[in-house]
């Protein structure tokens, strides 16, 4: 895995969140942490991971981000999950960007289950994708 030191965090209200980044964690074999847990050491990547409630991202990814230290991360890769609204790389890629933080331009993104819509989501072939995005990642691809 080139040797990286990588992290994964994620804020997760219903658990699909979640299940994506124990998913990318199981893949670049580390552990998928919620963000109540800071980034203390350096890390080259950091997986984060995060939904769109209401339009907007929550305001506990917004704290993390801005408690993040850019001296510590090489680059923030983003991945998210919603039912109804759009994925959430655009919000947070703006405000990683504007503490001087790199974000990759390669996220992840599934639907997640809400009531009626995409029942099952996400599902084994969707944390397949998540995995084999993840090894891409790191492997530079």
């Amino acid at each position: 895995m080139n040797n990286l030191n990588v992290a994964v965090r994620y804020f997760s209200k219903s658990g699909h969140t979640k299940k994506v980044a124990e998913a990318i964690a199981e893949a670049v074999g580390c552990t998928a942490v919620p963000i109540s847990v800071p980034v203390d050491a350096n890390v080259d990547v950091l997986f984060l991971g995060a939904s769109v409630y209401w339009g907007g991202i929550s305001s506990e990814v917004k704290e993390f981000i801005d408690k993040l230290d850019k001296d510590k991360i090489g680059k923030v890769v983003v991945f998210s999950t919603s039912a109804l609204a759009e994925r959430a790389f655009p919000q947070i890629k703006q405000r990683l960007q504007d503490k001087g933080i790199r974000v990759d331009e390669k996220n992840f993104y599934c639907r997640g289950e809400f009531t009626a819509l995409h029942k099952g989501h996400p599902n084994d072939d969707d944390l397949k994708s998540a995995k084999k995005f993840a090894a891409k990642i790191v492997k530079g691809e």
